[in-house]
């Protein structure tokens, strides 16, 4: 079974319109892990709109994106900070090796349009700072990033109190949560810090 950040992902994309597939059924503990068992997603947009996403993939910028590889680093109490990219001497972004690209082009049956995407728990707050992550994301292959928190905002957002979601639980809880006032939407903010 999916962990609950897994979970959000596939949640976050099916209710974009994507098709996901989960690329690995099993954890590998007892050995490290190859390039292609890194891939946690292949999702596929039956209808994508035309243009080029931005790195960031909002709901908009998703919508552009016609196929991607998904990688799951939820790393809730770290931001995904340009010192922890460049430091990182591998296993982060083993999932853009040629051998992890060889599979998703034998998933998809051509070479087309596969973006590389990363699920992250956010980037840093500083506009600065957070262009030097997407840089060094960049440099290392990754074609764009969803964060948690963007990703949770726009599902409580979504979600109807009065909707049944049977067939999720991650949905049906955050129904209940909003249901009893306990999630609200998000906040205007006046001031930023």
């Amino acid at each position: 079974m999916a962990g609950i950040d897994e979970n959000i992902v596939r949640e976050y994309f099916e209710a974009n319109g994507f098709l996901v597939c989960q690329a690995n059924k099993y954890q590998v503990q007892s050995r490290k892990k190859r390039a292609d068992e890194n891939i946690d997603f292949f999702v596929e947009n039956p209808t994508p709109a035309e243009g080029e996403p931005a790195f960031l993939m909002t709901p908009a910028e998703l919508k552009k994106c016609r196929r991607a590889i998904v990688a799951v680093k939820a790393w809730h109490t770290a931001n995904f900070t340009e010192n922890m990219i460049t430091a990182s001497k591998g296993g982060i972004f083993d999932f853009v090796q040629r051998s992890a690209i060889k599979k998703a082009e034998d998933f998809f049956g051509d070479k087309d349009g596969i973006m590389k995407i990363v699920a992250v728990a956010d980037l840093p707050k500083s506009r600065a700072e957070k262009q030097k992550s997407i840089a060094a994301m960049r440099s290392r292959g990754i074609d764009g990033a969803v964060t948690f928190p963007q990703m949770l905002r726009w599902l409580i957002d979504s979600v109807e109190p009065n909707t049944n979601y049977v067939k999720s639980d991650l949905m049906q809880m955050l129904r209940i949560l909003k249901n009893y006032g306990l999630l609200r939407g998000a906040q205007m903010s006046l001031f930023e810090k």
